[in-house]
Parts: C-alpha cells; structure tokens; sequence
C-alpha cells in the first residue's frame, strides 16, 4: 500500500510540473528565432510590394512623358520623364525579373527615347515564357501589338529586301496573336490592318482598320489607313 500511495504521488507531481511548464510557456513572450521568422516574412512583403510601388511611378512618368507637347521646347522635358521612367523600370525589373509588366513598361521608355531595337528586345522578354504568363490577356494584346509595330517599323526601314520582309511577316503574326488574345483592342486591329496593307492583303486590312474604328471610332491612323485603300 505504501508503494502504490509513493507512485499516486510521484504521478500527481509530476502532473503539476507538466502543467506548471505547460502555463509558462504559453504566457512567455516570442521566442528570439520566431521574431526573427516574422520580421524575415514581414521583410519579405515589403520587397514583393516595393517592385510595384517602381512600376506605378514609371507608368505614372511614361504618361507625362507621353502626354507633352511635341512641340520642340518641350521635348527636353519628355526624355527626362522617360529617362526617369527607364530608371523606375529597372528598378522594378531588378526586384521582381519574372514579372513581365516592368519589361514592357522598360519597352514603352526606351521606345519614347528612340531606342527602339533595345525596346523590342524588352518586349521579347516580357512575351516569353514564363514571364508572359503574368500579364492578362489585354495586357498581352497590348504588348504584342506594341512588338508588332516595332517590327512593322523596322521592317518598312530595310528597303523591301528580305529581312524587310521578314520583319513584315513576323509583325503580322503578333498582330493576329494580340487581336486573338485581345479582340477589343483597337491597337491591335489597327496594326494588324497595317501589317496586312503592307503584305497587300487589301481585304483583310481593310476589315481590320474597320473594326479599329468600330471598337474606337477615334483611331484616326485606322481612318486614314482605310482613306489610303479606297485612293488605291
């Protein structure tokens, strides 16, 4: 009998010990490795939000870029908004490289500066995988409408010759894809008609600048594409 009494008392102490370490643990603070855990994860948020807060200041400086006059005295001031934007873009890309929205806001800056050979290589960049696969199907109609006259513009600068051609050709193609991805964008219609007039594929031009100007019937570039058509 008094071993059993010894090992019910032996069982309620150690019961109170359980539950007495049990109590402080729950009532003591953090632990050094858990504060570290949730200052890294906070930190970490922080860095996924910063490439955004870069992207929302070059979008907001390509605008005012893009918005200038282009009137001579205030072209000074349109490069210095786009080099600005260029900066930002960067600054987003370095932060965030699988997201293809800062690539394609790097694209519209350096094209606002004239650079355009360095602008579609920011745009093949942001239309290949994976990256692509981030912008939404109008943000990827936009993009690939952007590449396309780019391409259309080179191309039309190579005298006709081959390459010129296949710079065309190539515009063409991503034309079709934006108004596939992208069949509310006016952009992309109109440059699909234009790639088409210079393919002299005259019937479909001339039915996309009309959906141009069916979906914005202010595209006065798809207006004076089909003017070009009917003085044919």
């Amino acid at each position: 009998m008094p071993t059993e009494v010894l090992l019910q008392f032996a069982i309620f102490v150690s019961s109170l010990a359980v539950l007495f370490f049990a109590v402080r643990r729950l009532s003591s603070p953090p632990s050094a490795k858990l504060r570290t855990k949730t200052r890294s994860a906070a930190a970490a948020q922080a860095q996924a939000q910063q490439p955004n807060r870069h992207s929302l200041r070059a979008s907001s400086l390509l605008a005012r870029a893009r918005s200038s006059p282009t009137h001579h005295s205030h072209r000074a001031q349109a490069l210095t908004l786009a080099r600005a934007a260029l900066a930002e873009a960067e600054a987003a890309i370095s932060q965030s490289p699988k997201d293809a929205a800062p690539h394609v806001l790097k694209a519209l800056a350096l094209d606002t500066l004239g650079r355009r050979r360095s602008a579609l290589r920011s745009l093949d960049l942001a239309l290949s995988a994976p990256r692509a696969r981030s912008l939404s199907g109008r943000e990827r109609a936009e993009a690939l409408a952007r590449r396309a006259e780019l391409k259309l513009g080179m191309g039309m600068g190579l005298a006709g010759g081959r390459r010129g051609r296949r710079r065309v050709e190539s515009a063409a193609d991503d034309a079709r894809e934006a108004v596939r991805v992208g069949p509310g964008e006016a952009a992309a219609w109109r440059v699909l008609g234009e790639c088409c007039e210079r393919e002299g594929l005259t019937e479909e031009a001339r039915r996309a600048f009309e959906e141009a100007l069916r979906i914005e019937p202010g595209c006065d570039p798809a207006r004076h594409g089909l003017d070009r058509l009917g003085s044919s």
